[in-house]
């Protein structure tokens, strides 16, 4: 097979030029100076654009590198919290994903008509290059690292990013020619998406997440939905079929869908058959994969999997290829790394578990019983699914950080728990209720914000106790 490479009509259809103020003269506002931010910062500074960058945290609070490099880019920089006249003062407002468009100063800047937009749509009409856009509630960042291997493996050249870590306006500022760019892409990006147009769009599953910022779940499927919006015919829609929202999804564009399960079922096209992935595509023949030396555990990494065969699938790969990848991929750190034993407990970190259904995914993924590290900024879901997955395999809990509360009294009656106020009193304890052969294993089910700077802090964090307490 050769792979496909689209032509420009499964680019997002409309250009930057003449849809919104790009000019020297024009007052552009970015909000938000995460990574996001600085890149779309540096790529209109660059070309001549006035920028103001509006940034909540206080000046003191950044980076003295950062400050310097927005100094000589000529960029004006309001720090502290947002400011409404700035706002309503701009020709353009281009925000960060991890930016509330609820605050007073965005409602009243759409209120006036001020063109809002989000840094992934702002990039994808900055670039020719086909999208293969992959989002869901879990499991995504570990899917984009697994199809940018598989593009690596054919010999393709790709840009991997997006939400995974580095922006997509970070390939559209630089040098790099992908044939494809693989793209993480979360809700938050999506609630500001306008033309933003696929080539492939792959949901892998919705659960309840981000309840602390969408006013019901509701929302976030919507949210989520909006990937493939803009697609056409000869486009790709990837959905699995395991998930009971995305099974009834039946877009009334002309898409190609494309659905995946575990079980073999009418109207699927990838399943999973005598530990192998089958696959074909509409009128082609099948084609089987051995999963014996794939390295990742749980059924949600093989439902996810399933999705990724059918990328290759529909992109034109030699399946040789794809099998190659399929057992040569190691995963990334914080889902559900093994990170030491002692004494016959094993320590497993799945820091990236942030939400419940990630969660009660990590706990089912292992046959030994265990004992849970969970506990940060509770995001506003009911814990009762991890309750209902923990009994008969979970031992005991240990609990930390601002939901500990919350949890302990999720569990009470259920399982023993204890109390930890920091990472390595944790893993003290766990391993202290721990039996030979138990698996010791951290999902947090909340975000990190409250102890650490993100869910891989937490998960370096881990690590290092861990080893202390291991090696002493």
């Amino acid at each position: 097979m050769k792979p496909v490479i689209p032509n420009s009509r499964f680019q997002s259809p409309k250009s930057l030029r003449g849809v919104v103020p790009v000019g020297p003269a024009a007052k552009t506002l970015v909000v938000g100076l995460g990574i996001s931010g600085l890149w779309t910062t540096r790529w209109l500074a660059h070309r001549g654009v006035k920028v103001t960058v509006s940034e909540i945290r206080p000046e003191q609070e950044l980076e003295e590198k950062v400050l310097r490099e927005l100094r000589d880019m000529g960029v004006s920089l309001e720090t502290g919290g947002h400011r409404e006249e700035t706002f309503l003062g701009a020709d353009l407002i281009i925000v960060s994903p991890g930016v509330p468009q609820d605050i007073p100063p965005f409602l009243a800047a759409m209120e006036r008509g001020v063109p809002v937009m989000g840094e992934l749509e702002f990039a994808s009409r900055l670039i020719q290059t086909p999208v293969i856009a992959v989002t869901g509630t879990n499991g995504k960042s570990t899917v984009t690292e697994f199809l940018g291997l598989l593009l690596k493996n054919a010999g393709l050249e790709c840009f991997v990013g997006g939400n995974i870590g580095t922006p997509l306006t970070a390939y559209a500022a630089g040098t790099q020619k992908a044939d494809y760019a693989v793209v993480e892409v979360s809700s938050f990006q999506l609630d500001t998406i306008d033309a933003f147009c696929p080539f492939i769009s792959v949901i892998l599953n919705i659960s309840p997440d981000h309840l602390d910022r969408y006013s019901s779940y509701e929302a976030y499927v919507q949210s989520k939905l909006r990937l493939f919006k803009n697609q056409e015919a000869g486009s790709f829609l990837i959905l699995n079929d395991d998930d009971k929202r995305l099974s009834s999804i039946n877009p009334a564009s002309q898409v190609s869908v494309l659905r995946y399960g575990i079980e073999k079922r009418k109207g699927r096209h990838a399943t999973l058959e005598n530990n192998k992935a089958k696959a074909s595509l509409n009128g082609m023949e099948s084609k089987w994969f051995s999963l014996e030396s794939f390295g990742l555990v749980g059924e949600h990494n093989l439902e996810n999997l399933l999705g990724c065969v059918l990328v290759g699938l529909a992109l034109g790969l030699n399946p040789r290829v794809i099998q190659e990848t399929i057992s040569g991929f190691r995963g990334l750190p914080d889902r559900l790394e093994r990170v030491g034993a002692h004494d016959g407990v094993l320590f497993y970190n799945d820091s990236k578990a942030t939400n419940v259904d990630a969660a009660v995914k990590a706990v089912q993924s292992f046959d030994q019983p265990l004992v849970i590290i969970a506990g940060g900024r509770d995001k506003g879901a009911e814990y009762s699914p991890l309750v209902r997955a923990s009994r008969d395999r979970v031992r005991g809990g240990v609990f930390l950080g601002e939901a500990k509360g919350l949890l302990a009294k999720s569990f009470e009656g259920i399982i023993p728990y204890s109390m930890a106020g920091d990472m390595e009193e944790a893993i003290s304890k766990a391993f202290s209720m721990a039996q030979r052969g138990d698996v010791v294993l951290l999902a947090p089910a909340c975000s990190s914000f409250d102890m650490f700077s993100d869910y891989s802090h937490r998960g370096r964090v881990f690590r290092s106790a861990v080893e202390k307490f291991v090696h002493g």
